[in-house]
């Protein structure tokens, strides 16, 4: 495969992750009455589980190294936090608002791959990150603004452990597939969140069906697919660069709300997805030589 191909098919990649990590936001929203912050997540983590097991024999999955445990265990904690923080979150913010502050996850990607990778972020794309975020904060301000309190820093808290994760995955997929990835990541989630949530299989047994199905989709899309395609992407891709898409989420988030939730974006929300899709073309574009 061509290099120029290959980041075609790595930019693919991005946007499916953040098509299905946005439909996640609202899929919460549906699913958190009756389970709860840390019942979803347990939930979530084994229907993922469940489907990367039942996908493996094909995908071909190897042991993981000695080595790089570490570096797996970090990125199950921090995916595992991300899960739990996140669902908190949405018990007292909107799905938009959640999506909103996840957005900032690839402000603490840049930091950390700049520290622990040695990754070089150019002005131009420091200089797109700060016009997605601009997106963002008019989102932000459209749907009234944001109070600094414990639910705020929830989600800002879910946001450090997504930028985490990102940065971690990073050297993984240096010597390990994409799927791969992300069956050790949810796999090691799962076995740290399920002793903590022993009424999950209970929860999920008396949920009604529009709960299950955000519970599927929020396990085999949003978790099991959205995790490989972003290990395949960030294996193409520095981690600073793959992790602009997740500046996408916000946008899509609210184009998914409308149709599944019926909630109706104004005109300042898709003024503010045009600004966030704008600064991620620049800084996932390269300049033109003259």
């Amino acid at each position: 495969m061509r290099v120029g191909e290959s980041r075609g098919w790595a930019y693919f990649a991005l946007l499916s992750t953040a098509t299905l990590w946005a439909s996640a936001f609202p899929a919460i929203r549906v699913a958190l009455p009756e389970y709860g912050p840390s019942n979803l997540a347990v939930a979530r983590l084994v229907v993922a589980s469940i489907a990367l097991l039942l996908a493996a024999p094909v995908l071909g999955i190897r042991r993981p190294g000695v080595r790089d445990l570490p570096l797996i265990g970090a990125g199950a904690v921090a995916t595992a936090g991300y899960q739990f923080l996140l669902n908190w979150g949405e018990v007292h913010a909107s799905s938009g608002t959640a999506s909103l502050m996840v957005a900032t996850a690839p402000i603490y990607t840049a930091i950390l791959a700049a520290f622990l990778l040695r990754e070089r972020v150019t002005r131009r794309r420091a200089a797109g990150m700060a016009i997605a975020f601009l997106g963002t904060a008019v989102i932000a301000w459209a749907q009234g603004g944001a109070t600094i309190d414990l639910t705020a820093l929830v989600l800002l808290g879910a946001a450090i452990a997504q930028g985490a994760y990102m940065a971690v995955s990073k050297p993984l997929t240096a010597r390990y597939r994409g799927p791969e990835v992300a069956c050790y990541t949810i796999w090691g989630a799962t076995l740290m969140l399920i002793p903590l949530s022993p009424n999950a299989f209970t929860a999920m047994r008396d949920a009604s069906w529009s709960a299950t199905t955000a519970v599927l989709l929020l396990g085999v899309g949003a978790s099991a697919i959205a995790y490989m395609t972003w290990g395949y992407a960030v294996a193409k891709l520095d981690a600073s660069l793959a992790s602009m898409a997740l500046y996408l989420v916000p946008a899509i988030a609210i184009a998914v709300a409308y149709v599944w939730l019926g909630e109706r974006p104004g005109a300042i929300e898709l003024l503010g997805g045009a600004v966030i899709m704008a600064g991620v073309l620049m800084a996932m574009t390269r300049p033109r030589k003259t």
